[in-house]
């Protein structure tokens, strides 16, 4: 690299470190972290929203987590240090200084001098900052911007081993006490030769060491390339990944670097293990929040590191009351199934959107409904009703019209859609945005002139119920399913989550087509309350499969709502091997087989493609979805799939979501799959 592109290419790093200020900054201003110096060393402040302030929320507590492990099991010794690499705007240092936890600890800060300098002034001119500091009126010498007692500030370059070596002995760093190194994501903008370097020699120059590493995890999935493709596009790219792409690759580089012990888990096995209960509580109660794919597709692509030598590790997971199970080792995969593009359907405009709902109005017709995406080159709630259908073997989108009293019924996201018959659909539920109430019901009624090319206006009319029924029906991610009692057609609306309630395990049987509240007898074992399930209609009755449940904890279980003599009972489906937990994901039945289509799940090394569960003995298949003639990445989850049993195929429309800060992700155009290798009959 020539010198004149380093220097640009080491502006870019820094922007990041004060992006990362502004965002950690917004996120104690809500509560999310208690930390009064951010906001002094921060400068602008701006409000991030709050799958943002969740993703800082965690990448603070990590740190907090191994640095304060590391202090307590070293406070009987009579001198420690701590040297933070790519320090920052970091307050690191005076919020450990205002607890009282540094009465026998320097803490080194090092990065660009630029940096450092900037950092430097700033705590000169606050008294509030220079006076926890003991500001000892020095001028900064050479790369000792600033000196305290326990606090030195340095600038260099950590790309330059042997300068950083110098500069670090100069400031007074002593590599025969513990020494705690601290890297939040700062190596992986460093060519791997070098930051492979660093991590060795931290461990052959320090007896006794710790090495805590946050980072990006995972390039190689849909949302790893949207991340991927961010950060090149900052022209900061992510060089790690490629040699060190997962958990296992980065722990064997350290063991292979000299370190003796070496533990690492990604954020999702973080906030569960190593968060209280209580306190994961206050923080999903901190905003109205409903990006749960986001935040633990982010999770699951950034991980916590803590290598030592010499010394304890800096590590206690929490053992959680409810014991997450750890995925071990891959998910067994049965085969794969190919997805291509569909043909004619490229670049159509009103399909790329996610939390919509689509449904077979009659064969060959599909009504694409809400949900969030993008019309006229804006991001928005999609109020544009789309239909497609299919002619001399191919799918074709049919433009409509809608005549809807009042468009903010139009805007709306994780509602259902029922076809009642030809003419009549039930929309049920849907939010606009999470902190307001969900939305009410609508008819939506197409012409009874309407034939095979599709309804080219469809009327929209409100659905008035008693007020009890009504309120019971303000809900979102919820399932409604067509069932039959006592051979009549009933609607099964269950679980959820509402405005209140961030999530819900009850039921409602609307007696169609009048849609009147009916009470059932229900026995069995009641499932526990989820949202972002699945639900099929099978024998008369209705199978639950996955979904999130109360502590945000993705649910493995399969239910049948199976009908008996006075009413209907709750049976579960034993499934094995177990289904990994998943939800988000959509599901079809087809000749006694549950198909469970893509979802987001804990298991960070693949994503969910096609389940296969035979509903008679419980096997249960995974099968990896082949994107490798798709030229963009697959997000499948809040998308919507309908399944075409003629051609045991799988069309999938939408998908995608809020990538963390790396930008929305809309799948640009439907995929089908097709099934017929996998649904042979045996």
């Amino acid at each position: 690299v020539g010198s004149g592109s380093a220097v640009s290419l080491s502006r870019q790093v820094q922007g990041t470190g004060g992006s990362s200020a502004v965002s950690k900054c917004s996120a104690a201003a809500r509560g999310y972290i208690h930390d009064r110096f951010l906001r002094l060393l921060a400068g602008r402040r701006r409000r991030r929203a709050p799958l943002i302030h969740r993703g800082y929320y965690i990448r603070a507590r990590a740190v907090d987590h191994c640095v304060q492990d590391f202090l307590l099991k070293t406070q009987s010794l009579p001198r420690t240090q701590i040297l933070s690499l790519g320090a920052g705007f970091d307050s690191l240092y005076f919020r450990l200084k205002d607890m009282g936890l540094l009465h026998h600890t320097v803490v080194y800060e090092v990065d660009f001098p630029n940096v450092a300098c900037q950092k430097a002034t700033l705590i000169k001119g606050m008294k509030e900052l220079s006076a926890l500091v003991g500001d000892t009126g020095e001028k900064g010498l050479g790369a000792i911007t600033f000196s305290g007692g326990d606090y030195k500030l340095l600038g260099a370059d950590l790309s330059e081993l042997s300068e950083l070596e110098r500069i670090l002995e100069e400031a007074g760093l002593n590599n025969e006490i513990p020494t705690l190194f601290i890297a939040e994501v700062v190596l992986t903008y460093m060519e791997n030769p070098r930051s492979d370097a660093l991590i060795q020699w931290a461990a052959e120059h320090f007896p006794q060491a710790c090495f805590l590493l946050y980072e990006q995890v995972h390039p190689e999935d849909a949302f790893g390339r949207v991340m991927q493709q961010h950060f090149r596009q900052l022209n900061t790219a992510l060089h790690s990944l490629a040699q060190y792409p997962d958990c296992e690759a980065q722990q064997r580089r350290f063991l292979g670097k000299g370190w003796t012990e070496c533990s690492v888990m990604d954020m999702n096995e973080f906030f569960t293990c190593c968060i209280p209960e209580d306190e994961q509580q206050r923080v999903q109660t901190l905003e109205p929040f409903d990006e749960y794919e986001e935040w633990h597709l982010k999770c699951s692509h950034y991980f916590v590191l803590a290598a030592s030598k010499g010394m304890e590790p800096p590590w206690t997971p929490l053992l959680p009351s409810v014991t997450v199970p750890r995925c071990a080792g891959p998910v067994g995969v049965a085969g794969s199934v190919p997805a291509a593009v569909c043909a004619r359907l490229s670049g159509i405009p009103g399909l790329r959107r996610y939390g919509h709902h689509s449904v077979l109005i009659k064969p060959n017709v599909i009504l694409t409904t809400g949900g969030f995406g993008e019309e006229d080159g804006q991001h928005c709630r999609m109020r544009n009703f789309h239909v497609l259908r299919k002619q001399a073997g191919y799918w074709e989108a049919v433009c409509v019209t809608q005549n809807i009293p009042d468009k903010r019924w139009g805007e709306r996201l994780y509602h259902t859609v029922s076809c009642l018959s030809d003419t009549l659909a039930l929309v049920v539920g849907g939010r606009t945005s999470p902190s307001s109430a969900g939305l009410g019901m609508l008819w939506l009624k197409f012409p009874t002139t309407c034939n095979a090319s599709g309804p080219d206006d469809v009327a929209v009319e409100l659905v008035s119920l008693q007020p009890a029924a009504e309120a019971a029906l303000l809900r979102w991610r919820h399932s409604t399913t067509e069932m039959t009692f006592k051979g009549e057609q009933y609607l099964f609306v269950y679980g959820g989550r509402s405005a209140l309630e961030p999530v819900l395990g009850d039921w409602i049987f609307l007696h169609t087509p009048e849609l009147s509240y009916t009470v059932i007898a229900v026995e069995g074992p009641v499932p526990e309350s989820r949202h972002s399930h699945s639900a099929c209609s099978w024998k008369g009755g209705v199978l639950i499969a996955g979904g999130l449940g109360a502590a945000e904890q993705p649910l493995g279980s399969v239910f049948f709502l199976r009908e008996v003599d006075h009413g209907f009972r709750w049976e579960m489906i034993e499934t094995h091997p177990p289904l990994v937990p998943r939800y988000s994901h959509t599901a079809h039945v087809h000749e006694g087989k549950l198909l469970l289509v893509g979802g987001v799940w804990f298991h960070a090394s693949s994503v969910p493609g096609v389940t296969v569960i035979d509903l008679m003995t419980g096997l249960c298949l995974d099968y990896v979805i082949n994107v490798e003639h798709l030229e963009w990445p697959l997000m499948l989850h809040n998308h919507s799939s309908i399944f075409l049993p003629n051609e045991k195929e799988l069309l999938v429309i939408g998908g995608g979501g809020n990538c963390f800060s790396f930008g929305t992700h809309l799948n640009p155009e439907p995929v089908l799959m097709s099934l017929s290798s996998i649904l042979v009959s045996h």
